[in-house]
């Protein structure tokens, strides 16, 4: 087992297609599958309202999860520990969003899945959120020949 350098972190988190968000409310944890995008500092979100918006909103201290599996003793993965912001479409978030949804067209459908109804729920309206990245760890397993 290796230790990641920031530099391997970083590379980890940019070429992630999904990974998972941990967030806490009262001493319970809560973690849901999502993708994130990076950009400096920051990775960057987009959901709609509830339950991990919700916790987030109430303790802005999260984890962020990635990992890059090549085969069962070869991978790498990353933990993010991070400050959750949400990115209101006000002028002071202007540059933020522009980030944001830049980012996200890089993906095809990015609004999906989280603008998709559920059950018979209407559609909600999108949040994009960003979190500042405190500290990263990271590591790998390579097989040993």
């Amino acid at each position: 087992m290796e230790v990641l350098t920031e530099d391997e972190c970083r590379a980890v988190l940019a070429n992630a297609r999904i990974g998972h968000l941990a967030c806490t409310r009262e001493s319970q944890p809560y973690i849901v599958p999502t993708h994130l995008d990076l950009d400096g500092d920051y990775l960057y979100g987009f959901a709609t309202l509830g339950q991990k918006i919700e916790w987030m909103r109430l303790n802005p201290r999260v984890c962020f999860q990635a990992e890059d599996v090549v085969a069962q003793g070869q991978w790498s993965s990353v933990v993010v520990f991070g400050d959750y912001e949400e990115l209101p479409d006000s002028p002071e978030y202007h540059d933020s969003r522009q980030i944001a949804e830049r980012l996200f067209q890089l993906r095809p459908m990015w609004w999906d899945p989280a603008m998709l109804p559920l059950e018979s729920r209407q559609p909600r309206a999108p949040i994009v959120f960003r979190i500042r990245i405190g500290r990263l760890t990271g590591r790998r397993a390579q097989d040993s020949p």
